[in-house]
């Protein structure tokens, strides 16, 4: 199916041109009818499949059909994401795809600009973007109702529930305009029991779209795994990233510290590595993601805040350094490969540490992963494991002169400070078991 054929307005088709896409892809060729109509929609896909494209066209052409309210406080469409990095590629879509239209549109997340988000809100806006926790700031502090906003989207809601959103985003469903007076689209990668409770109770009858659930994983993506002891994991990685170095790739960990002290080695071995974990803030984690994106950083490790929200193009590998323990995060996390109809690479490292959840991993994604055969030859030895720090210059003889003069100058200064204000005795107080209190001068 191509857009052409759909009702959508000519504006956001010029968004669609420019953006490249020319035909829907499974998710859109049947979400987009319904939607057009104004039908609620909770949809089943899997990540990287063109979820967000999905839901922006049809609120834009909507919204394009029907003019905003003069002087109206609450915003015509509110987008809730899990997290931060998914709230920036939603609005970086979202101002491709709805450019040409002129629309207003803010992401708020925490960690940077809480004072000019503030603002940007209250000067007015067409389609807000946030996470649960500011998006609740900003409302109780009255920046900004939802009385009459219009339309509503909830992306990745599985993994709002995992991370413990649920009671926030009923929070914010509570002050929203009824469920018949508004449209609302929920997109997740599982449509589990409770995710369907949140739709009946807070959508108004909305179509169940399920896109291709016999398969969780897309076909572009190889998957394989290595079994290797935990001494020879590193050695092993290297290997694989020496074998192949025109590659682009985001490694993953499962705890902060493993990932910084990959980093670590990483980069004592030559290879140009950077780390994004929960506690890097906000603007350094934006830096970081920017050079991985425009090619300049070629090795990207992260924990579980990269596995979900990231579009990059042309990521050619995901590495399991660590395997997941939950089987949906794998799924996420070698979603970020083979993204558009590319082709890409999963690779997992089965430690005896983590080799525990293969298993769960298999049965979730319904599929044995290949396992490839390991050989000495391709586990590196002799690496480095800190960086080689840089020789000291050594002064020369007249650097060493002109540094003793300098010394001994500043020695001679201090010394006539000291004469002429010579420092006060303080007094002191001897104590101890049978001795009277002294002060001595």
């Amino acid at each position: 199916m191509r857009f052409e054929e759909l009702q959508i307005h000519e504006k956001v088709l010029e968004g669609i041109r420019a953006a490249g896409f020319t035909e829907c892809t499974p998710v859109q060729a049947q979400t987009l009818p319904d939607a057009l109509s104004g039908k609620d929609i909770a949809a089943q896909a899997q990540t990287g499949t063109g979820k967000t494209a999905a839901f922006l066209i049809p609120i834009f052409s909507r919204m394009l059909a029907a003019p905003p309210l003069k002087q109206d406080p609450s915003p015509r469409t509110l987008i809730i994401a899990p997290t931060r990095e998914l709230v920036i590629q939603i609005a970086a879509e979202a101002k491709l795809l709805g450019g040409p239209a002129g629309f207003r549109i803010v992401p708020v997340f925490g960690g940077i600009d809480y004072l000019k988000q503030r603002e940007d809100i209250s000067r007015g806006v067409d389609v807000l973007i946030g996470t649960p926790g500011r998006l609740i700031d900003y409302l109780k502090q009255k920046v900004y109702s939802l009385k009459k906003t219009r339309f509503l989207v909830i992306d990745e809601a599985d993994r709002l529930f995992d991370m413990g959103f649920i009671s926030d985003l009923r929070f914010l469903l509570r002050r929203m305009s009824p469920y018949d007076k508004r449209q609302s689209m929920l997109f997740s990668a599982t449509l589990s029991l409770r995710i369907l409770e949140l739709c009946y109770e807070h959508m108004n009858m909305p179509e169940k779209v399920t896109v291709t659930p016999e398969k969780v994983t897309v076909d572009q993506i190889k998957q394989e795994i290595y079994h290797v002891g935990t001494s020879e994991k590193f050695g092993l990685l290297l290997g694989i990233l020496r074998r192949e170095p025109a590659g682009r790739y985001l490694i993953f960990c499962n705890t902060k510290a493993a990932a910084g002290r990959l980093e670590i080695f990483l980069n004592a071995n030559g290879l140009v590595t950077a780390a994004i974990t929960g506690d890097l803030p906000q603007n350094r984690r934006m830096k970081v993601l920017s050079r991985f994106k425009d090619g300049s950083l070629p090795v990207l490790v992260a924990t579980a805040v990269a596995s979900r929200g990231l579009h990059i193009d042309g990521v050619t590998h995901v590495i399991n350094y660590d395997l997941p323990e939950d089987p949906e995060d794998y799924v996420h996390r070698i979603g970020r490969t083979a993204r558009a109809g590319a082709v890409g690479r999963a690779i997992s490292l089965a430690c005896e540490k983590f080799v525990h959840s293969l298993s769960d991993i298999e049965k979730y994604i319904r599929q044995k992963i290949p396992v490839m055969p390991l050989t000495e030859e391709m586990i590196v030895t002799g690496y480095r494991r800190r960086p080689v720090h840089p020789v000291k210059k050594v002064a020369s003889a007249p650097e060493r002169e002109s540094r003793q003069l300098r010394q001994k100058e500043k020695t001679s200064r201090t010394e006539k400070t000291s004469r002429s204000h010579p420092a006060r005795k303080k007094p002191f107080k001897k104590t101890g078991p049978g001795v009277r209190n002294k002060i001595k001068d």
